[in-house]
């Protein structure tokens, strides 16, 4: 029987820290257990490593941005489960798909309103991730 009191585990992949902060503050009072990255060195073996329930994945990060990590965990079998929100301050619809593109799972742009935010973290957190189909990321 599934433990129904877990908390779901997200891992914020952020480098502005008022941005982190506010995360910080949203999740906690939403009963989330949550840890930060601040810079994308070690992003993709800390994801396959715990298997966060959800990543929100800021697209501009030193060292390796958001869209290599994303691609690299949708690359590796055993991380397929994980969800990724992306987010960005370039929200255009064209970063909009490239990162669905890549294997995220949904895609927000900041700043964002933290009534917006709430809603998307809980519908990911309410969904199955469907792994993209075999050669899905190619076209």
């Amino acid at each position: 029987m599934e433990d129904q009191s877990r908390k779901a585990e997200i891992l914020v992949i952020e480098d502005e820290d008022n941005i982190a902060i506010a995360l910080d503050y949203l999740l906690t009072r939403e009963g989330y257990a949550q840890t930060r990255l601040a810079t994308g060195a070690g992003a993709v073996e800390m994801i396959c490593t715990r298997k966060p329930d959800l990543v929100l994945l800021d697209v501009m990060l030193p060292e390796v941005s958001g869209y290599e990590i994303c691609q690299s965990v949708r690359a590796r079998p055993e991380c397929d489960a994980v969800r990724i929100l992306m987010m960005t301050a370039r929200g255009s619809a064209m970063e909009r798909r490239k990162g669905l593109a890549m294997g995220a799972d949904g895609f927000i742009s900041k700043p964002f309103e933290l009534k917006e935010l709430r809603a998307e973290v809980r519908r990911m957190l309410a969904s199955d991730r469907v792994p993209a189909p075999e050669g899905a990321q190619d076209a």
